[in-house]
């Protein structure tokens, strides 16, 4: 059994090409940053958790709710393949438990805060807004978009940005947890109009500061599907050699 399944939709992902070496220390053993030609990127990623269910059960008041993450993205060479994943620097939900569990058991980087989100729609356009209050203070992401789906083009940045099947937590420098996330390819909405107010330093730190007045170098909204996360497994130095090539 899986232990989280849900469906994850409308996702507002802002897109940044960021220098690696900001990157370095947060790098889990066992995998090395992944580039999508020659750059770097880090990701504001904004949705809807739906249908949430742990361990297959469904908990009162924990089902349905908003969750907005920064995250980069690693791979990881095993069995003569590599694996695509992502690193969360930390991610914000409204429900304490959500935020208890994945810390305690995933030992990922969850903080509670106050959240809420509204989605729009006319004759022309949708649009997508998240909120969360951090020191009294509301951050909005805020997407206009086109009402017609259609697919991720192949080898687009947009497909790098999608296409990581893996989470990866760095616990120590000594031990890392992988844990599968599965889904189908998703459809995307092209964005017409971005509003962005977000504290990245208050948020996310000073190593995170350069994207305060960074010009995003790409932002769309993934419609998103039905996913599940699977048990995790820890990468020790023991079976963290990394391969004597790159791809």
């Amino acid at each position: 059994m899986s232990f989280l399944s849900a469906k994850w939709e409308n996702l507002a992902l802002i897109n940044y090409e960021i220098d690696a070496k900001i990157l370095e220390k947060y790098v889990p053993l066992g995998t090395e940053l992944d580039f999508h030609n020659g750059k770097c990127y880090a990701s504001l990623v904004a949705f809807m958790f739906k249908e949430t269910k742990v361990l297959g059960i469904k908990f009162p008041f924990h089902i349905n709710f908003e969750e907005v993450n920064l995250r980069f993205y690693v791979k990881r060479f095993e069995n003569g393949n590599w694996k695509r994943g992502v690193v969360f620097i930390k991610e914000i939900v409204p429900k304490k438990a959500i935020t208890i569990i994945a810390n305690t058991l995933y030992h990922e980087h969850y903080e509670t805060q106050q959240m809420r989100h509204c989605n729009t729609e006319n004759e022309f356009s949708k649009t997508f807004s998240y909120e969360w209050l951090v020191d009294k203070k509301w951050n909005t992401i805020q997407l206009q978009t086109d009402k017609e789906y259609k697919a991720i083009a192949i080898d687009s940045e947009a497909e790098f940005i999608t296409e990581h099947y893996f989470g990866y937590t760095k616990y120590n420098n000594q031990k890392t947890f992988e844990y599968e996330v599965r889904h189908p390819r998703w459809e995307q909405l092209e964005v017409k109009n971005l509003d962005l107010d977000v504290d990245f330093t208050r948020n996310y730190g000073t190593d995170f500061s350069v994207l305060q007045n960074a010009k995003p170098s790409s932002v769309f909204l993934a419609k998103g599907s039905a996913v599940t996360v699977e048990n995790k497994k820890t990468i020790t130095h023991e079976n963290a050699r990394k391969p004597n090539l790159t791809l």
